[in-house]
């Protein structure tokens, strides 16, 4: 019975080297023993594939086709058993990870720790910033990031779970400051303003199905989230912030929530990996480890 697998790794190898020979020295068997493969294959196929005279072999238009085919077919057996013996070694080497500052302080880090534990042949090169960074440029082999989707034909990108925000401000601030009711009143208050901002110096909120864009202005930016939330417990102005920055400080009654009638859009947060479909074992680990921390839970 044919070896279709064989006959088609044969062919291609004789395509690709322009002779029996060649191919056979490729693939460790004798020139007629491909030959006979690559006969066998297109009597099968009921076609022929090759052009042959004694000095020149060369496929035919049916040949030329069907070899970028078998060279697409090949490279995906190939991945599939690569996949599987990846899934079978034991995870090692540097996983360079990029993550934002206030997140990958308060919760990445913990998560981190405990992976290493649990994988000891994984060192992880960990660098936080806000901005936001391309992968594939700047040598990552992972980018955790929240904000809106992003759209890259090099890049996949997986969201894990949804991130909400809210505006809040100290009781000190309110003291000096009537309490918003409607988000037109933003406009009268000192609002401390996050440098990344995609809106600019304006906040988004939700009336209903409606989206309000309202100019914001203070005397303090920050590129940080957990600057931002030390500067509102200052009293410096009100704060946009992601929910899991200022959770203690708002059950704690530090800050207080605004305008909970008009929430912000959810964000979320995702990883990005440049489209390899030769992932690692320990970057596919993480994201996984990731997915069952955060994955249930909104933060």
């Amino acid at each position: 019975m044919l070896d279709k697998f064989q006959a088609m790794r044969a062919f291609t190898q004789v395509v690709t080297h322009r002779g029996f020979a060649a191919a056979g020295r490729q693939m460790g068997l004798s020139r007629s023993a491909v030959n006979k493969l690559v006969a066998q294959l297109e009597q099968e196929l009921g076609i022929q594939l090759l052009h042959r005279t004694t000095r020149l072999v060369q496929p035919t238009e049916a040949g030329r086709a069907f070899y970028e085919r078998c060279l697409d077919i090949l490279n995906d057996v190939a991945e599939a058993e690569q996949a599987v013996a990846q899934l079978q070694a034991e995870p090692r080497g540097v996983l360079r990870l990029n993550a934002p500052m206030s997140f990958g302080v308060l919760h990445l880090s913990p998560l981190l720790a405990e992976f290493m534990a649990h994988y000891a042949q994984v060192a992880v090169r960990l660098t936080l910033e806000d901005r936001f960074v391309d992968p594939i440029a700047e040598g990552y082999d992972l980018v955790v990031r929240i904000g809106p989707p992003v759209e890259s034909a090099s890049l996949i990108v997986q969201a894990v779970t949804t991130v909400h925000q809210i505006i809040c401000a100290a009781p000190v601030y309110l003291k000096a400051h009537p309490v918003p009711s409607h988000p037109h009143e933003l406009t009268e208050h000192v609002c401390l303003e996050y440098g990344y901002q995609v809106t600019g110096s304006a906040w988004h909120l939700t009336a209903g199905s409606e989206i309000l864009r309202v100019p914001v202005a203070g005397r303090f930016c920050a590129n940080n989230g957990q600057v931002l939330r030390d500067a509102a417990l200052q009293g410096l102005g009100l704060a946009l912030l992601p929910h899991f920055i200022v959770a203690s400080d708002l059950a704690a009654g530090r800050l207080v929530p605004l305008l909970t009638d008009y929430p912000p859009p959810t964000t979320q947060l995702s990883v990005l990996y440049p489209v390899n479909r030769h992932l690692s074992v320990k970057v596919r680990l993480l994201i996984d480890w990731l997915e069952q921390r955060f994955g249930q839970a909104e933060l």
